[in-house]
Order: structure tokens, then sequence, then C-alpha cells
């Protein structure tokens, strides 16, 4: 019994994670727009063209990934790719 509730505490954590890497990538993400908008260098520009799309895809990857965790939280049978209910 105490197992269940060490994994279930575990996946809470996980998502607690994800949720505060979440906020932080958001924060990046406002933060790497101020300094686009502010820089006037265009070594600089291309820097923070190039830190804005690298936040992006962090911050793509992240909702997916709660969303997945989500969805696998309602519904531990569902699997997006049938190559991932082998790995269950």
């Amino acid at each position: 019994m105490s197992r269940f509730f060490q994994r279930e505490k575990a996946k809470d954590e996980h998502y607690a994670l994800l949720m505060n890497d979440l906020r932080q990538t958001a924060q990046d993400l406002q933060d790497a727009y101020r300094n686009l908008q502010n820089v006037i260098d265009p070594d600089l520009i291309d820097c923070y063209i190039y830190e804005l799309n690298s936040v992006q895809m962090r911050y793509k990857f992240l909702l997916a990934s709660i969303k997945k965790y989500e969805l696998k939280k309602e519904d531990p049978s569902y699997t997006k790719n049938p190559l991932e209910a082998s790995e269950l």
C-alpha cells in the first residue's frame, strides 16, 4: 500500500516540476521578447532571435509534456502512439 502512495507522490512532484519549469520558461520568454525590443546592435538582435526560438521550443515541449501527463493521469490506458503502450 505504501508503494502506491509513494508513486502517487512522485507523480505529483513530477507534475509540480513540470509546472514550475513552464512558469520559469514563460518568464524567460517574456524576458527574451523584452531584450529583443531593446537592442540595436545586429549581433545582439541575432542572439536574441536565437534565444527566443530556443525558449519557444522549450515552452512548446513543456506544454506537450504537461498535456500528455494530464491525459495519462485521466486515462492510464491512453497512448497517442501505439509503440508507447509496450513501454508501460
